[in-house]
């Protein structure tokens, strides 16, 4: 049996771990509350992680459309990148997946002769990594962005009632 079908035959329950592991990176009473409830009303942010690592792992199975794989990853990474994560803290869910396939998958792929499959599938992971890295830091520099823009619009509007600065939109045809 092919390690992608053997991935496909177990992906929910495999999504369901990865997802345990992402919540395993928070506090304990975080990690209490948003694993036990599952309903995304009363539960928004842990119902999204179990969506998009179920996401991410059939997109990966796929690995056809790298811009629907960057959109999965964008999900779990706009909730961790506004937590108290370091950037590499806030992209370690990819690692939890190699974590989890080493688990479930490396002794019986090895004694199997088979572990040239699971390298293959740890590619992915890998790329997958590469992704997160870049779509962090394009996020990063999104907010950095916009927080520059913001402080210049306060300072801007401070010197204008101020009156340190003229507002040369005003009409001048009345000279």
């Amino acid at each position: 049996m092919r390690f992608e079908t053997e991935l496909a035959d177990r992906k929910t329950e495999l999504s369901e771990k990865w997802a345990d592991l992402v919540l395993g990176s928070y506090p304990k009473e975080t990690r209490k509350i948003w694993g036990r409830q599952k309903d995304r009303f009363q539960n928004p942010v842990g119902a999204a992680i179990f969506d998009a690592t179920r996401e991410l792992f059939d997109l990966m199975l796929e690995w056809k459309d790298a811009e629907k794989i960057a959109s999965g990853l964008d999900k779990l990474i706009r909730i961790r990148s506004v937590q108290d994560f370091s950037p590499s803290q806030a992209v370690s869910f990819v690692f939890l997946l190699k974590k989890l396939l080493r688990e479930e998958f490396f002794k019986p792929m090895q004694a199997g002769g088979r572990l040239d499959e699971l390298l293959r599938f740890e590619a992915k992971v890998d790329n997958l990594a590469m992704m997160s890295f870049d779509i962090y830091a394009k996020g990063r520099e999104t907010m950095y962005r916009l927080r520059v823009e913001e402080v210049k619009r306060a300072q801007s509007s401070l010197l204008r009632k101020a009156g340190m600065i003229a507002d040369v939109t005003a009409d001048s045809s009345a000279d």
